[in-house]
C-alpha cells in the first residue's frame, strides 16, 4: 500500500517549503542533511532534535523552527528511515513506567493522608507522568502551517506499518487519541459543494469519490447539478481537504440503480418536486482517520439541512453497494450451505446444466456464466436476491469488542448502526464491472425511517437485530 504522504507529490512539496522558511537556514532549529534511509548517526541526530523540541528553549518560534526542521527531515526519508525514525518515536519517548509506579504510590499515600491539597498534587504528577513524551512532539506539529494534515497522514503511513512493525502501534495509538480529540464532530463544519467551489477542492472529490469513480468532470458537473446535493465535511485546521463527504440525488421514489442516477442524459427533476433523497455515495477522504467515525453524524446534519430546504421531501434512503457478498458467498459454496430452493429454482437451474441445482448454481457463478449463457442470469437470480437477504440481514461476525456481534458486511453494519432498515435488494443495480465483482450486480437501500431511527439502533447495538421491511423478511423466509 503506497504511504498517504509520498502518494501526494503536490502536497509533500507544498509543505516541505512551507517548513522550509519556518524552520529557517542555520538558525536555532536547523538539522543537518539526513540519508534517506537513517543510518544509526543520523539517528543519534533525529534523537538529539526531538529531545530539543521537548526541552521547548527559546520561545514559541524556536518550537516552531525545531519542530519545521524535524518534519521536513522526516519527509526526506524514504520507507526504511521513516520505520525507523517512528521506531525511535514509539520506543524512546514512550511513557516511564517507573515514574508512573512512583507518582501512583505517592497518590495512594497521599490520599491515606487525607490532605486535599497533597491529593490534588499527586493526581496531577500521575496525569503528567502517564503522558508519553511522544504525544507532546505530536501536538507541536499541530501549530505548524498544514501540520494538522501532515499528522493525519502520518497516522495513514502507521496504519500501513503496524501489521509488518507492532512495535509501532503504541505510537499510532497514541496519534489516533490526539486526531479523535481534534476531530471531535462538534468542531466540523458541514459544506455544501457546488460547481463554484475551488478547482482544487473539486479535483479532491474526484480523487477522493470510493464507492462511484468519477470519470470526468462533465460526470462531476452531473452530480453537482441542481437535482443533487454534495455535502462534507471540513474542518478549520484543513479547509482545504475534505473528511468525508456524501452524495444525494433529490428523486421521486426510492431508485434501484446506480446507472439511473449517474446517467448524464437523464432529465432533470425541479428539487422542489422531489419527494425522496438517494445518498448513493459515501466516501471517507483520509486514510489517517479511519476508525475515528463521523460518518453517521453527517448523515444526520445532511437529513437535517435537507428537511429545511426540501419540506416535501418524505423518504430518506440510500443505494449502496453491497461489497462483501461475492467472497462470502464464495466461503457459502465452500462449505456446501446454500439454503433449500424452489423446486421452479431447481428445474430452472438444471434446464442450464444438468449436474444438478446446486451444482449448477455454484458452476453459474465461479465461472460467470449467469452472465452470458442462455436462461442463466433468471435461473440464479431467485437464490441469489435469498442468498443476499442473509448475508446482509442475518449472518454476523465478531466486531472490536469481545463478544459483540455485528453484521458481516461493513456497509450494512455502518447503517444498522445508524438506525437505518434494510428496506430493499435490487437485482441489476449496479453492473459495473466492480459492481459485478462484488455483489453480482445487486444493491441495497437502507431506509432511514425518522420515527423508527432510535429503535433500530438500539435493537441492533444491544442485540445485533437488524430492522427490515416485508419485502426483505419474505426473502429471508423463502
Amino acid at each position: 500500500m503506497t504511504d498517504p504522504l509520498s502518494a501526494n507529490p503536490g502536497f509533500f512539496l507544498r509543505l516541505s517549503a512551507l517548513w522550509r522558511d519556518i524552520a529557517g537556514g542555520r538558525g536555532t532549529g536547523a538539522m543537518p542533511p539526513l540519508s534517506p534511509g537513517l543510518d544509526d548517526d543520523d539517528m543519534g541526530v533525529v534523537r538529539q532534535q526531538l529531545n530539543a523540541c521537548l526541552e521547548g528553549k527559546g520561545g514559541v518560534v524556536s518550537a516552531h523552527a525545531r519542530a519545521a526542521s524535524l518534519g521536513r527531515a522526516y519527509l526526506s526519508l524514504n520507507e526504511e528511515g521513516r520505520i525507523r525514525f517512528l521506531g525511535i518515536l514509539a520506543r524512546e519517548f514512550s511513557t516511564d513506567h517507573q515514574a508512573v509506579i512512583a507518582a501512583a504510590r505517592a497518590l495512594i499515600e497521599a490520599s491515606s493522608g487525607g490532605d486535599t491539597g497533597a491529593i490534588l498534587a499527586a493526581e496531577t504528577e500521575l496525569g503528567r507522568t502517564l503522558t508519553a513524551p511522544r504525544r507532546i512532539l505530536l501536538t507541536q506539529f499541530n501549530a505548524l502551517p498544514e501540520g494538522v494534515k501532515f499528522l493525519v497522514d502520518l497516522r495513514g503511513e502507521l496504519l500501513t506499518h503496524i501489521k509488518t512493525h507492532p512495535e509501532l502501534r503504541p505510537l499510532e495509538r497514541d496519534l489516533r487519541d490526539l486526531l479523535t480529540a481534534w476531530f471531535d464532530v462538534g468542531f466540523l463544519d458541514l459544506e455544501r459543494i457546488t460547481w463554484e467551489s475551488s478547482a482544487s477542492f473539486l479535483e479532491k472529490i474526484i480523487t477522493y469519490e470510493a464507492v462511484h469513480a468519477i470519470q470526468s468532470w462533465d460526470d462531476l458537473k452531473n452530480r453537482l447539478d441542481h437535482d443533487r446535493r454534495l455535502y462534507a465535511f471540513v474542518h478549520p485546521r484543513m479547509p482545504h481537504e475534505p473528511l468525508i463527504f456524501v452524495e444525494v440525488a433529490l428523486v421521486n421514489g426510492i431508485s434501484g440503480t446506480i446507472g439511473d442516477l449517474l446517467d448524464l442524459e437523464a432529465p432533470l427533476l425541479d428539487p422542489a418536486q422531489a419527494d425522496t433523497a438517494i445518498f448513493y455515495s459515501i466516501s471517507n477522504a483520509q486514510s489517517g482517520l479511519a476508525g475515528i467515525s463521523f460518518g453517521n453524524f453527517l448523515i444526520k446534519r445532511v437529513v437535517e439541512t435537507l428537511r429545511r430546504e426540501f419540506p416535501g421531501l418524505k423518504t430518506f434512503s440510500t443505494l449502496s453497494p453491497i461489497p462483501g457478498f461475492r467472497r462470502w458467498l464464495d466461503g457459502v459454496f465452500a462449505e456446501g450451505d446454500i439454503g433449500p430452493m424452489s423446486s421452479a429454482e431447481r428445474k430452472a437451474l438444471r434446464a442450464v446444466d444438468d449436474r444438478g441445482a446446486k451444482g449448477a448454481l455454484k458452476r453459474l457463478i465461479e465461472t460467470d456464466g449467469w452472465l452470458t449463457e442462455e436462461g442463466g442470469e433468471e435461473a440464479v437470480k431467485g437464490p441469489l436476491m435469498r442468498l443476499c437477504a442473509r448475508y446482509l440481514a442475518v449472518e454476523r461476525r465478531l466486531g472490536s469488542g469481545e463478544g459483540v456481534e455485528r453484521a458481516y458486511d461493513p456497509v450494512a453494519h455502518f447503517h444498522l448502526t445508524n438506525g437505518a432498515r434494510v428496506e430493499r435488494i435490487n437485482w441489476r443495480g449496479d453492473l459495473s464491472a466492480n459492481g459485478l465483482r462484488q455483489s453480482m450486480g445487486m444493491m441495497v437501500n437502507y431506509l432511514y425511517k425518522l420515527d423508527e431511527i432510535e429503535k433500530n439502533h438500539e435493537a441492533y447495538q444491544g442485540n445485533a437485530v437488524a430492522a427490515v421491511s416485508g419485502t426483505v423478511k419474505t426473502l429471508l423466509k423463502a
